[in-house]
């Protein structure tokens, strides 16, 4: 699984743990949230703007 940060804000949308608040489900595969959505914390950034992280192992 991996995650996807704002570099506005810092949000990070981990798709182990989805975004519940948001309506993704834990496990929620990042191809799988809408191209419109938008960060929920400072709403100024798309999906598009969201830079993958690296992962550990």
């Amino acid at each position: 699984m991996s995650v996807y940060r704002c570099p506005g804000c810092d949000f990070a949308y981990d798709e182990a743990k989805g975004a519940p608040r948001e309506g993704f489900p834990a496990g929620t595969p990042w191809d799988q949230v809408p191209d419109d959505w938008t960060c929920p914390d400072c709403a100024v950034r798309e999906k598009i703007d969201f830079e993958p992280q690296p992962t550990e192992g």
